[in-house]
């Protein structure tokens, strides 16, 4: 009985790697051996971590207050922290005061998208509101402010700019 357990348990995980892998353009080999040999540490001095702003709660609650348009990237992080209640209050509170929401799950959000929309129905983010990274990506040019939440890799630009990246190919997030 454990065995046949453990070959379940393995299988589905491999099963859910590999549909990971074809979201991110990325082989199973890649993914599985990639930090193989290596620190782990993707920025040094000899590379910038760009150009970033600092900000605090108080101005990005005034930020989302005067946008008309809010889209909300919510990824693993969020679902490690439980943030999903706090996002919705904030979500409902935006909507009251006549401000467009909308979610956009990637395709490799929360381990799988699935999990990212399991944990925003349990929240009772509407389901209208939640959208694809392939349904929405044309639509961060024409709104206000987007709200990150803990997903920095899904909107790394590197994942297609650079060749070099670990994470070249991979959809992102035009943000």
């Amino acid at each position: 009985m454990l065995i046949v357990t453990g070959v379940l348990v393995g299988s589905s995980g491999a099963i859910l790697s590999y549909i990971m892998c074809k979201a991110m353009n990325r082989s199973f080999i890649s993914v599985i051996a990639g930090g193989f040999g290596t620190d782990g540490i993707l920025v040094d001095d000899e590379h910038s971590l760009g150009n970033y702003r600092e900000t605090t709660a108080d101005e990005v609650a005034e930020l989302l207050k005067n946008s008309h348009s809010v889209i909300i990237a919510p990824c693993y992080g969020m679902a490690v922290a439980q943030a999903q209640y706090p996002i919705q209050d904030i979500t409902a509170k935006l909507r009251e005061k006549g401000i467009k929401v909308r979610f956009v799950i990637h395709p490799v959000a929360g381990r799988l998208p699935v999990h990212m929309n399991v944990l925003l129905a349990e929240a009772k983010v509407p389901y209208d509101i939640v959208l694809e990274l392939d349904e929405i990506n044309n639509d961060f040019a024409s709104t206000n402010t987007v709200l990150v939440i803990l997903a920095n890799d899904t909107v790394n630009p590197a994942a297609q700019d650079d060749p070099n990246s670990r994470i070249a190919g991979m959809p992102v997030l035009e943000v």
